[in-house]
């Protein structure tokens, strides 16, 4: 069974990607001749063309994460073949149309942000209101990774320390390879754009450094405090977001995604593997039922599976970074549905992985990457070679995404500042010239990102995955609007974007009512339900989200409403 559903996986993604991706370029007059912003605007620092390779490996990277790993593995719980098909379509319609179609909106919108696309056809109000809740979104990923990330670097045995140490365990030897990766990164970025070194032969010296570092950091391990950690990460995604995209963002991440494609390589092996030798069989059932420990399929299943099929964060990359790095609208169907479809093949991999080892994702089973692991390990009779290097491969991407998410906020934040005529933080006059400058930016969403992330809040997680699907349904609106404005077919985004907005706010609206229950509890109990405040926190952000959100779709309603008054 697991063959067949990867293979049925494959095939699909394939044809979505050939026939409905190549349909969707035609539509919308993909232009291969047209200039990008990252030729005409070129500075060095952010606007800075890559290969495509490259680019994709940024692409790729960022938008994945841990997050069609953990999503696909928790809704495991419905059963095998809702996840699929949701993986699968979700991929196909949803994701890939929101990725393609705000990659496609920025580069015609100078590399510029949703914020800008929505401008154009909704208002500067609602320009604002949509930065305000993506920055909302964005100190939740801040938040959420720096705990991710500081977890995988530290153990309980590591209070105390400071230094190298031999014989690392498996935290230890993640922030060992973290590190040398960074290093590896600086060196790729060097040799390709100081000293002419072609992709080709960079690539063959980066595998090699890959290769070395993963070796290293097998015997020789760091071992620092959690709090020390935090800030050392905190100074990281700071300095990785304001100096320029070649020397960090590009080769970090291109050489990260050759982990990435080689996990998955290693995952399709082994179904292959246990399919023939039985070494592992497949357990999970196609559907469990209507509702789980999760909640009811509609809305949890679509909240839950996240990145595996459709994420808002998505867009924010899509029209952040990758869009002013794009040097042909020819490589704009690849980066940006091909990178999507490659994400919810990962996320079919990650629900076989699961069902090789349980009949369901449970906390007995531990983290979703520890199960992940384990999984595809279990298709190599247990090998434990194989899940210590599948473990620190998931544990590596959590940083690409967290240093490409402080980029991002700091241009919404500065993008929240300026006026229609400004282009930068230097036109900008007084407190805003102040506000808008990338180092107030950086620093303010840095610090409130982690320090809520040095809380180990849970709370966090209850809310990000709703808001950044809310982000998808809005991103969604966002491009329909704008391709409405300008005459072209936008009819494809209209199913999509009302099914991912009522799926969020009514997961909200749930969330919302099971806090004030908590709140309102006669009898509350600390122990069993956590900080009274951590729920208070939940129900004001969410409360947020859902007036923000609501606001921008009365907006969207105004504006298609006009649009359709004018055909």
């Amino acid at each position: 069974m697991a063959l067949v559903i990867i293979l049925a996986a494959i095939v699909l993604l394939v044809i979505g990607y050939i026939v409905y991706g190549g349909w969707l370029a035609k539509q919308w007059g993909v232009d291969p001749n047209r200039k990008t912003p990252a030729v005409t605007m070129e500075d060095g620092v952010d606007y800075v063309a890559a290969p495509p390779a490259v680019l994709m490996g940024h692409h790729f990277s960022s938008i994945a994460g841990a997050g069609p790993i953990n999503g696909p593995i928790q809704a495991s719980v419905f059963g095998w073949l809702p996840v699929f098909l949701w993986c699968v379509l979700g991929g196909i319609f949803f994701g890939g149309l929101q990725d393609f179609g705000s990659l496609f909106a920025s580069i015609r919108h100078d590399g510029k942000s949703v914020g800008e696309i929505i401008k154009d056809s909704m208002g500067k109000r609602a320009k604002v209101l949509f930065i305000i809740f993506a920055l909302l979104v964005l100190i939740l990923v801040i938040a959420s990774f720096v705990n991710v990330v500081a977890g995988t670097f530290f153990t309980a045995a590591d209070a105390g320390q400071a230094g190298f140490v031999l014989h690392p365990n498996n935290n230890q030897t993640t922030a060992m390879v973290s590190v040398l990766f960074i290093i590896l990164a600086i060196i790729y970025g060097i040799l390709t754009n100081k000293m002419g070194l072609k992709t080709g032969p960079a690539t063959i010296i980066g595998i090699i450094g890959i290769i070395a570092a993963l070796a290293i950091g097998l015997n020789v391990g760091i071992a620092i405090g959690r709090v020390a950690w935090i800030i050392i990460i905190g100074i990281y995604i700071a300095v990785a977001s304001l100096i320029p995209v070649w020397i960090m963002l590009q080769p970090r991440d291109y050489l990260s995604s050759f982990l990435l494609y080689a996990m998955m390589g290693v995952a399709i092996v082994g179904i292959f593997y246990a399919t023939f030798s039985k070494s592992a069989t497949f357990q999970l059932p196609a559907f469990t039922g209507w509702t789980t420990g999760i909640g009811p399929l509609f809305p949890a299943l679509f909240i839950t599976v996240a990145c595996g099929a459709c994420s808002g964060f998505h867009s924010l990359i899509s029209t952040g970074t990758s869009s002013k790095q794009l040097a042909s609208e020819a490589h704009a169907q690849a980066i940006g549905y091909g990178s999507m479809l490659i994400e919810s093949a990962l996320g079919v991999i990650s629900l076989i992985a699961v069902g090789m080892i349980s009949t369901g994702y449970s906390a007995e089973l531990g983290s979703p990457a520890t199960a992940f692991a384990a999984g595809i390990a279990a298709m190599f009779h247990g090998n434990s070679v194989i899940k210590a290097l599948l473990t620190l491969a998931v544990s590596v991407f959590a940083l690409t995404s967290l240093d490409t998410g402080t980029r991002l906020s700091r241009f919404m934040f500065g993008e929240l500042f300026l006026h229609e005529d400004e282009a930068t933080w230097q036109d900008a006059k007084g407190i805003r010239k102040c506000l808008a400058h990338p180092l107030v930016g950086t620093a303010f969403m840095v610090i409130i990102g982690c320090i809520l992330g040095g809380l180990s809040l849970s709370q966090i997680w209850g809310l990000f995955g709703a808001a950044n699907q809310l982000l998808a349904g809005i991103a969604l609106m966002a491009v329909c609007a704008w391709l409405g404005e300008v005459g072209k077919n936008n009819k494809m985004f209209f199913i999509p974007m009302i099914f991912m907005l009522a799926a969020t706010l009514t997961q909200l609206v749930i969330t919302i009512q099971k806090k004030l229950a908590i709140i309102g509890a006669e009898n509350y109990d600390a122990a069993a339900s956590g900080p009274l405040w951590g729920h208070w926190f939940q129900l004001v952000f969410a409360a947020a989200m859902v007036v923000l959100a609501v606001i921008l779709v009365i907006e969207g309603i105004g504006t298609f409403r006009r649009q359709a008054a004018k055909a």
